[in-house]
């Protein structure tokens, strides 16, 4: 062997490597994620400590989902989760698919290039926190991999199955003392099983066997909740996977028909799971249920725990979507790859006919053949399903062309899953899986695959009312906002707005500049408080009412506007900043609404950004019982000086300093300010908002005198 007990040599296999990291690292479990050259998803390819089958609804994670797992690979950094409450905390949708008390860590595997991650499980006895050691342990357990990997003379690719790795490597023959405990085991009164870490039986003495219902040579080799008709519900396969993964004892109790309660009690180590079984003695002369929890009733057949948690995990990520882009995207993402689908098409009535919302896998030219198909089509069975709601599944081509003749031409698929989304008797939609080889269907997995159909159309009919209503807000905000600003001698214009990228992306900022003249302008910029239809409006009301006004004083066209405001009896707020600008005698008359202060650049030799000083009035649409002022400040506007105006969502971010955002801009403006101002607009923004999402609208006006 190239290594010794958890010490791992160079020249080592990839297998041999993981198995001694496993124990290097004192996990209880571990695992090689690799990532897929054809897709953005990362499949498990070396299991080691757990079964095969216990982590079937984990072999692939798409790198964009929300778990650790991912983050770990796309911030090339090590995550650690200590603590169930902390996965819960941090990783809802991972949290939701992983009930089980355990440590997790997730370190990339980056050499040559960017291969995967290595995942490691603890017991729920570690402590919630990493020590240094520890933490340069896995790092460097990282890096041996990543070498195993790179010295493989083999391909490294994505199974469709993962490979089950020994975590101890083969030991002496200890026959005669195995024969010796044998022999004790089977003079015990009590049931005893062995268990290896794939579940399946390795020992049962004759006390088990009676208490079972089943001969020896009838178990051995199998898995407890297939051999055994009453034992065939989720709850014992969950109980042995919260053993494998937890390291605890686990005791629960089992009706074995018609009227014996049985206690079990599951002992897991590192090599496997010891069993025990014997009639709990308060429940066998009357036959009534012992206090702990009643018998779970028989999933559909085939729906083992695995899919059931796989249905959970699916159901979280489609929770968090918002459009129908989002929805799309889960469903490509990580539904069709759970599903060990190739394609998918999801489509919803329209006018009639068959529109088509998204897609994953297909030729365009198919697409397009498909979208606008009337509902009574005959062509594919989508229309039909859309119509009757029933879903229906195709194994093969002969299964399809029998149904529906034509449908095997459209596309070289080979077997197909057509669910109905339907939401309270509405149809909403039709999802089609689609697979390149022919693929039976259990009945498990219809069952499953339908429960699935639910949450997609639940889905995807929250998303289509966000789209729709955005779609409003947008088309309303983009009307009321200036299409092209108008041209004025002297001066040279730039305008940008970013919508929030949260919620509605619908706000309330707004710019403008109205020409009052040759050598005369007017420049206003604002925001009305909150995201919402309302606000959109209003800041076109707001605008209406100050393009009325412009030519007056700036005090005076504040205060005419927060009259109107006060006339409309609106619940929101708006800040505005209004500047009059005379162009022959280069000053400039301004006053605020309590909007944050304009910038001012005068070039020279040693250019320099000032933040000009404006004392603001109230807020426009507040009543203060008597006429609101806005005093009115001047400053000369020297040739080629350049004026900014902004929204506060430029300055603002959680936990900053609003004043020294605004310098921080000044500053920049000060180095950058020469460059054309649609590409200074530009870089701006990048520059002053936060790399993470921007929690606010930002509207931006740049003037410069020529």
């Amino acid at each position: 062997m190239d290594q010794l007990d958890g010490e791992v040599r160079d020249g080592s296999s990839l297998e041999e490597t993981l198995s001694a990291t496993v124990r290097r690292t004192g996990a209880s479990a571990g695992g090689v994620y690799l990532l897929s050259p054809s897709e953005p998803v990362l499949g498990l390819t070396l299991v080691c400590g757990v079964p095969v089958m216990a982590v079937a609804p984990w072999w692939r994670v798409a790198v964009s989902a929300a778990g650790p797992l991912s983050e770990a690979v796309r911030d090339d950094r090590l995550v650690w989760v200590g603590r169930q409450e902390d996965l819960a905390r941090l990783y809802p949708n991972a949290a939701a698919g992983l009930p089980y008390r355990f440590a997790l860590a997730f370190a990339p595997l980056n050499g040559v290039r960017r291969w995967g991650a290595l995942a490691l499980v603890w017991s729920a006895t570690h402590p919630p926190s990493l020590t240094r050691r520890e933490r340069g342990h896995i790092l460097s357990s990282a890096q041996r991999v990543t070498q195993a990997l790179e010295e493989s003379s083999t391909p490294s690719l994505v199974p469709d199955q993962p490979r089950a790795v020994p975590l101890h490597p083969p030991e002496p023959d200890t026959a005669q003392a195995g024969l010796a405990a044998a022999d004790l085991v089977q003079r015990l009164p009590i049931g005893a099983l062995g268990l290896d870490l794939e579940g399946r039986i390795t020992y049962v003495n004759d006390a088990a066997a009676r208490l079972l219902g089943l001969g020896p040579e009838r178990l051995l080799g199998t898995l407890p909740w297939q051999a055994v008709p009453w034992l065939d519900t989720p709850v014992h396969e969950d109980h042995y996977r919260t053993a494998v993964f937890s390291r605890e004892s686990v005791s629960y109790t089992a009706l074995r028909p018609p009227d014996t309660w049985l206690d079990i009690q599951l002992h897991p180590s590192d090599s496997g799971i010891s069993a025990l079984l014997q009639p709990r003695r308060d429940s066998r002369a009357t036959g009534t249920a012992p206090s702990p929890a009643p018998p779970v009733p028989a999933p559909p057949e085939g729906a083992g725990t695995g899919r059931i948690h796989q249905l959970i995990h699916l159901a979280a990520a489609l929770s968090q979507t918002v459009t129908v882009a989002d929805v799309i995207h889960v469903v490509g993402d990580q539904i069709v790859p759970a599903f060990n689908a190739q394609s998918v098409v999801v489509s919803a009535a329209d006018a009639g006919r068959l529109k088509i919302t998204g897609q994953r896998g297909y030729d365009p030219r198919t697409i397009a053949r498909l979208d606008g198909l009337p509902l009574d089509t005959d062509l594919t069975p989508a229309g039909h399903i859309l119509r009757s709601g029933v879903p229906s599944f195709f194994s093969d081509r002969g299964e399809m062309s029998r149904a529906y003749p034509r449908a095997t031409m459209v596309s070289g698929k080979h077997a197909w899953a057509f669910l109905p989304l339907v939401v309270s008797d509405r149809r909403v939609g039709c999802c089609v899986l689609s697979y390149d080889r022919p693929r039976t269907f259990s009945a498990g997995e219809r069952a499953v695959l339908v429960s699935l159909g639910g949450l997609i159309a639940q889905a995807m009919d929250r998303a289509r009312l966000y789209d729709a209503t955005h779609d409003l807000a947008h088309g309303l905000q983009q009307a009321l906002l200036p299409v092209t600003l108008p041209p004025v001698p002297q001066l040279g214009v730039a305008a940008r707005y970013l919508p929030a990228a949260h919620g509605m992306d619908i706000g309330g900022d707004f710019y403008d500049l109205i020409r009052l003249g040759d050598t005369s302008a007017a420049a206003v910029i604002g925001d009305v408080q909150g995201h919402s239809i309302h606000a959109a409006a209003l800041m076109g009301q707001v605008r209406t009412a100050v393009h009325a006004t412009a030519g007056g004083r700036p005090d005076e066209v504040l205060a005419r506007t927060n009259r109107v405001l006060l006339d409309l009896e609106t619940d929101l707020f708006v800040s505005c900043l209004y500047l009059h600008l005379d162009l022959a005698e280069r000053r400039m008359f301004l006053a605020s609404a309590g909007h944050p202060p304009p910038l001012l650049r005068t070039p020279g030799a040693e250019p320099r950004t000032e933040v000009l000083d404006v004392e603001p009035g109230p807020l426009l649409g507040i009543d203060t019982g008597v006429d609101a002022l806005y005093p009115v400040s001047t400053t000369t506007l020297p040739a080629g000086s350049l004026l900014a105006l902004y929204t506060d969502g430029l300055v603002e971010a959680p936990g900053a300093d609003i004043t020294e955002s605004i310098a921080t801009v000044a500053d920049y403006l000060t180095t950058t300010g020469e460059r054309p101002l649609d590409e200074l607009a530009d870089d701006l923004i990048r520059h002053a908002l936060p790399t993470h999402a921007h929690l606010d609208d930002v509207a931006l006006l740049l003037l410069r005198l020529r």
